[in-house]
């Protein structure tokens, strides 16, 4: 068995930042990890996907995009090297495939089975991120009996050509169910979108990326404390966006009412699955209004904040998104009729932990834990939905999350850690 003070699971974003903290303050530590770094990025995204937030904001402790297009969407391809660069410039200790199999408590600290032996540490930070198996909604339960068409989770999607012949039933308008039903589209494909809870925002506003206006204006920094149904505010959906760069793509908006112009056809939330046939709800028409409603009220938001701090001359005048023509959609859909040959769920993830031996899961299947500070003496997590801040799921929001695991770790107050660690002190990566 191999003694070290503190293990970090997971080599992503949020564990290489709870990493480079540790170095910093020379503690001795080890991150391990089933796949690479960055294996999710690797292994679980579809080919064309770029990340939805621009590059200057993906911030790290002690690094940050230094490239040529700070407001351009870096592809998972590019971000992977952002984060291999980023491991290797403080020479972080990652151990690839090294897949924890079981976490337990021992002694005064915690056992960690390995798929290449056993560790003992006095600390673990759980950093698998919020991306555990697929949600497959109690409505879709028997979804995987649908006659000859094929059903498969968004994380095992990767381009139009690799599906079978025929239509595509998309279930799910968060970000990767827009965004793979556009790319569909574009390849020819006729294409239903299953519509549920979504959050639809502009790609810009007022001539700026709508994150930039999500930061200026507090939204991003809101922490859970302050949200009046915390478990609602962790269930948030995605924002209906998507990356891309060149020529006059900073400007393009992805939403139903773009998707319908491609030829989409929108219909409302699956009900239920009856052999072939897939139910559907009434309330398409209700859905889209109260997401248009949520996102002129952030409108409205940053519309006061640009009154409020007299930037009215020198950003753009507000040129708010159309609304969506909601169609009069049918209540059922015949697979085998509509000539749909893959139903593709993209419904979300839910959190999964079944290495993890210790009483500390809530009944969702997350961790509890208050600003990553889990009920268990020296189990921390980073990089879990709206941890603490509503920005904590965001590549961008871990290492504010992880400066504060680690302060606590560490037995400091989290502001002398963090003043050592203020972004005028951190290099750019190359």
């Amino acid at each position: 068995m191999s003694a070290v003070d503190t293990v970090v699971v997971g080599a992503g974003h949020a564990g290489l930042a709870v990493s480079r903290l540790l170095t910093d303050a020379g503690r001795d530590h080890v991150v391990l990890d089933r796949g690479r770094v960055g294996e999710h990025w690797r292994t679980a995204r579809w080919d064309s996907l770029h990340l939805l937030t621009p590059s200057w904001m993906s911030r790290l402790p002690g690094w940050w995009y230094g490239g040529p297009d700070p407001d351009g969407y870096m592809s998972a391809g590019r971000f992977v090297r952002h984060l291999d660069r980023y491991a290797e410039s403080f020479d972080a200790p990652v151990l690839t495939g090294t897949a924890v199999v079981d976490l337990s408590q021992s002694g005064d600290g915690y056992r960690i089975v390995t798929s290449h032996g056993t560790w003992h540490a006095a600390h673990v930070v759980v950093a698998t991120g919020p991306h555990g198996r697929p949600n497959v909604p109690p409505a879709l339960e028997h979804i995987g009996h649908v006659g000859a068409a094929r059903v498969l989770t968004s994380d095992r999607y990767r381009n139009p050509r690799r599906l079978p012949s025929g239509g595509v039933l998309v279930v799910g308008a968060s970000a990767s169910g827009v965004q793979i039903a556009d790319e569909l589209a574009r390849a020819g494909r006729e294409v239903t979108l299953a519509v549920g809870g979504h959050t639809r925002m502009p790609r810009r506003y007022r001539g700026m990326d709508v994150f930039w206006w999500m930061e200026a204006t507090g939204r991003l920094a809101r922490t859970i404390d302050e949200m009046p149904d915390p478990a609602a505010a962790r269930q948030e959906t995605s924002l209906q966006l998507v990356g891309r760069n060149g020529p006059d793509a900073h400007g393009r908006n992805l939403d139903l009412a773009t998707l319908q112009a491609r030829g989409v056809r929108l219909v409302g939330r699956v009900e239920g699955v009856d052999g072939h046939t897939v139910h559907l709800g009434h309330d398409l028409a209700g859905t889209v209004a109260a997401a248009d409603r949520k996102m002129h009220r952030f409108l409205d938001t940053v519309d006061a904040y640009v009154h409020r701090s007299g930037l009215t001359g020198e950003v753009l005048a507000a040129d708010r998104p159309r609304p969506v023509e909601v169609p009069r959609a049918p209540d059922r859909l015949d697979l085998p009729a509509e000539r749909i040959g893959t139903v593709l769920l993209a419904t979300g993830f839910r959190p999964d932990f079944p290495w993890l031996r210790i009483p500390v899961l809530a009944a969702d299947g997350s961790i509890r834990q208050h600003r990553g500070v889990t009920p268990a003496p020296g189990l921390y997590v980073v990089g879990q939905r709206f941890q603490h801040r509503r920005d904590s799921g965001l590549i961008d929001g871990a290492r504010h999350d992880a400066r504060a695991v680690v302060g606590h770790l560490l037995g400091t107050a989290e502001r002398t850690l963090a003043g050592r660690q203020e972004d005028a002190g951190e290099e750019p990566a190359a």
